[in-house]
């Protein structure tokens, strides 16, 4: 049989899956610019808030072993064009007739499934493209160009929607989607990656391992646990953070240029803790990351808006650092013929738990606020320590699938 990524060029492989990663982080976080905008404009309360959050993430998370499963048939390439273009059709669709909270949720559910192909198959595809390469640092660079599309997203959609209204800035991120599902079929394609895999002969063909391919469940369950733990601790917290700022003193345009200044912290934080990771270890890194990001939310907190402004890059050093060493871990408990389902059943349970959060968090803060929301949000993040120390032996020496 003919691996038909033995012909593609890693690192360009790895960039287009990094423009994607880009774009989908993208449609994710302008999210926490525009829903301050939308709560003011349809007078939503927080709870409400939260489940609009809650609904595109778990659209994003109910896909995920799906998107997993069909590209096993059908290649990971096409399943990318198409469930861009559904999430850049549906954020269209928020601009041209989104009037309150049913059109909203309904919109942004599609675009949450839409986007739920993204991660599981473009890592697969990172992961397939440096089998006998530096995987994990290729994996922390994917996910520093979906950081990047983060600060450049949420910088760019607060300055249009203050400039032109949210709309105009909702549509403009919807056509850009549109180009860049296209263009990526286009390269993958010349590139030979993520398509259908070869159709061996009967006689020839190796039946691939049964089930999920995961090699050490209990290393798996804890990595999982930390996964969903810090995702839903991000989602909330950043749901929530704008409400915060604003409640300083912050215009809803500043909230955007506060949003680009944690998500280019994160970005590196996710660049930067892959590569420490390979050096002091994958358990010292997260304890770090997770202890870091507690203290600087209570600093957040207590801080007024211009030091509060300063300690937004630490916040997202330490918030996002966490999940480029999980993601990497990922391809170190399962075997290499079912990565890509793998890889979905983790997302999916990383990612439902982002959903949860926004909802769970929201009903918090219509009762106590959201400061004190953000004060838990600190403290839960703590309880991913003690998880680490179930994953030591799974990741001591880590077996290359």
């Amino acid at each position: 049989m003919i691996d038909p990524m033995a012909s593609a060029r890693p690192r360009s492989v790895l960039a287009s899956a990094g423009a994607m990663h880009f774009v989908h982080d993208g449609f994710s976080e302008i999210l926490y610019v525009l829903l301050p905008v939308w709560a003011g404009e349809f007078r939503l309360s927080l709870w409400q808030v939260g489940f609009i959050r809650s609904a595109y993430t778990g659209g994003m998370a109910a896909f995920q072993i799906p998107a997993g499963l069909l590209a096993e048939r059908l290649g990971e390439r096409p399943l990318l064009m198409l469930g861009t273009l559904a999430t850049a059709g549906a954020f269209l669709g928020v601009a041209a007739g989104a009037s309150g909270f049913l059109p909203l949720l309904v919109l942004l559910t599609l675009a949450g499934l839409g986007s739920g192909v993204q991660h599981p198959l473009s890592s697969s595809v990172v992961a397939k493209a440096y089998e006998d390469g530096p995987r994990r640092a290729a994996l922390g660079t994917y996910n520093f160009a979906g950081d990047i599309g983060k600060v450049t997203s949420a910088a760019v959609v607060g300055l249009v929607a203050g400039l032109a209204g949210w709309r105009v800035a909702a549509a403009g991120y919807g056509v850009l989607g549109i180009v860049a599902a296209l263009l990526l079929m286009v390269v993958l394609t010349r590139l030979r990656a993520g398509g259908a895999p070869d159709r061996a002969p009967a006689a020839e063909r190796v039946a691939a391992p049964a089930g999920w391919g995961i090699r050490d469940p209990r290393g798996f369950q804890a990595l999982s646990a930390i996964g969903m733990i810090d995702n839903a601790t991000r989602s909330g917290l950043l749901t929530f953070l704008p409400f915060v700022l604003v409640a300083k003193g912050m215009s809803v345009a500043g909230v955007g240029g506060a949003l680009a200044l944690v998500f280019a912290g994160g970005a590196m934080g996710k660049f930067v803790c892959g590569m420490v990771a390979e050096r002091v270890g994958i358990i010292r890194t997260v304890v770090l990351t997770e202890a870091a990001t507690s203290v600087a939310i209570l600093a957040i907190l207590a801080a007024p808006l211009s030091l509060a402004m300063v300690l937004l890059v630490p916040l997202g050093i330490a918030l996002n650092g966490t999940s480029s060493v999980l993601y990497a871990t990922v391809a170190d408990l399962v075997t290499a013929e079912r990565r890509s389902r793998a890889y979905g059943l983790y997302y999916t349970l990383s990612i439902g738990a982002s959903a949860l959060g926004p909802t769970l968090y929201g009903l918090v803060g219509d009762a106590v606020g959201a400061a004190a929301t953000l004060g838990l949000i600190a403290t839960v993040v703590l309880t991913t320590i003690p998880l680490c120390f179930l994953l030591r032996t799974a990741v001591a020496a880590p077996a290359r699938g």
